[in-house]
């Protein structure tokens, strides 16, 4: 997958240089486009936007600001390459969300590493969930072989929702959206209010979390405390009706009506004693056997698996 790279600029000779500095990324499309054409920006939602400033027909200060007025836009990091240096023009880009200035006495091989070094972060931050702001699962594997490499004893919660697909089915995904963050905020809240550290929280995706805890830590406590506070808070998705019938209900591919219960949460818990696992797979295996045992109880639920080995 190529990722496109915008060039603001009334020529192409900086599009030119770039394409042949960056020849060996073939992933990268340098495309230029002029200020007049501006409105492809907010259409095609390009990776990276740079600016030359000593080209463009107008006001630099004015088209960042510009750009930034489309909400789409505000996630797409914007270089300015000028020949001016002065400290107001410099701080008035980073007050309008402008992340990096190349003063253009740098030259171009100082634009390349900058460039090169924010897709690097980009590829970084694709591993960061967009919905929860949780680290995904890149993360979530370092931190589960640091503890092991340091031989010492931690537990894992393997949490995800129960009939979490029939309420997408019956009150739409951007409502399921909801009930992710609301799920997240309340894993985040009870870890965190347990202790001050040695914690970590990951969303592997979809209505699935990892949570890890050092061992001082009272995981009970934490998974009763995160299943009181998401059996109360998750009625606020529900309409009055769904609560008071107690389920929901939804057409299967037959066209028959089938009842699912209301949306709960699951807990595994697997405790890691020193040499009890020789890889991050092995604990992933116990989580998915531990948490099918706490699926089979109507309700939220935490299942605990102690076995030595």
């Amino acid at each position: 997958m190529y990722q496109e790279i915008y060039v603001v600029d009334e020529d192409d000779k900086l599009t030119k240089e770039l394409r042949e500095i960056f020849k060996q990324k073939e992933n990268l499309k340098f495309k230029t486009i002029s200020v007049s054409n501006i409105e492809l920006i907010y259409t095609n939602l390009p990776q990276l936007i740079i600016i030359n400033d000593d080209s463009v027909n107008t006001d630099c200060i004015e088209l960042c600001e510009k750009i930034r007025e489309n909400e789409e836009n505000n996630i797409i990091p914007i270089i300015v390459l000028s020949s001016r240096e002065d400290s107001e023009f410099k701080m008035n880009l980073a007050k309008n969300y402008v992340e990096y200035y190349v003063a253009k006495s740098m030259g171009l091989q100082y634009l390349y590493y900058r460039i090169r070094n924010i897709f690097r972060l980009l590829v970084v931050n694709r591993t960061i969930s967009p919905l929860t702001g949780l680290p995904g699962n890149t993360q979530i594997q370092i931190e589960l072989k640091k503890r092991l490499l340091r031989k010492e004893k931690f537990i894992v919660l393997y949490l995800d929702l129960d009939n979490f697909k029939a309420y997408n089915d019956v009150y739409g995904f951007l409502k399921g959206d909801e009930i992710i963050k609301f799920t997240a905020s309340t894993i985040l809240k009870n870890i965190n209010s347990a202790t001050q550290s040695d914690v970590f929280v990951g969303h592997i995706g979809g209505d699935d979390f990892v949570a890890i805890i050092g061992e001082t830590i009272s995981y009970e406590k934490i998974c009763q405390d995160i299943i009181s506070e998401f059996d109360s808070g998750v009625k606020n998705f529900f309409t009055e009706e769904d609560l008071k019938r107690g389920y929901l209900k939804v057409q299967n591919r037959k066209g028959k009506m089938e009842h699912f219960p209301i949306t709960s949460i699951s807990i595994g818990v697997v405790v890691s004693e020193e040499n009890r696992f020789s890889n991050v797979l092995e604990i992933g295996e116990v989580g998915a056997q531990v948490k099918h045992v706490a699926k089979k109880y109507k309700g939220s639920c935490y299942a605990i698996d102690r076995r030595k080995h």
